[in-house]
């Protein structure tokens, strides 16, 4: 995955007018918006795609937020995925604890003011843009490692050959400090 990669939320409610809001509420944020309108649409998803955030609905038919967020908590390439959740249903405590045991980092109840779900997902974007350029910059400290570590058996071969002495020695050490240098 390239550091240069868009940044990706998750929006999932069966109300496509709530889809809508909440992409226009992310609008100039560097995030793409991915709109589906089932749990189990937001599962099939998750198995294509990377997401820095998952703007989840908890009251929805067949599969509600609460099963869809068990799910994607379950599965190992997805249970780091933060997971808001966005409810219509009044501050009832329980639902709250509910989201949170469930693997929820926040639970919003509409109507909630556009600007903190705006602050929270640029947060959860940031997070995720910079555990990108980490991961990028660790594959690049591996092949780093890897081609010192390739280097340093060359002219470890090429000090042996040398103390080994024999009539071709010194050029078969300058072939294999010819391989180190030019990384062959």
């Amino acid at each position: 995955m390239s550091v240069a990669e868009r940044a990706k939320a998750l929006l999932v409610d069966d109300r496509r007018d709530n889809l809508l809001a909440l992409e226009a509420i992310l609008q100039g944020l560097p995030v793409q918006a991915v709109a589906v309108e089932s749990g189990e649409a937001a599962l099939k998803q998750l198995l294509t795609d990377d997401f820095a955030v998952i703007l989840l609905d908890a009251q929805m038919p067949n599969m509600d937020g609460f099963e869809t967020a068990a799910h994607i908590k379950r599965r190992e390439r997805t249970r780091h995925v933060p997971i808001l959740f966005l409810t219509a249903a009044d501050r009832d405590a329980q639902l709250a604890l509910r989201g949170y045991a469930v693997g929820a980092v926040d639970y919003l109840t509409k109507p909630f003011d556009p600007w903190v779900l705006r602050a929270k997902v640029s947060i959860f974007v940031e997070l995720w843009t910079k555990t990108q350029q980490l991961k990028a910059q660790a594959e690049v400290t591996r092949e780093r490692d890897n081609q010192w570590e390739r280097l340093t058996e060359l002219v470890d071969e090429a000090t042996r050959t040398l103390r080994a002495g024999g009539e071709d020695a010194s050029v078969e050490a300058l072939e294999l400090l010819e391989k180190a240098r030019w990384g062959t």
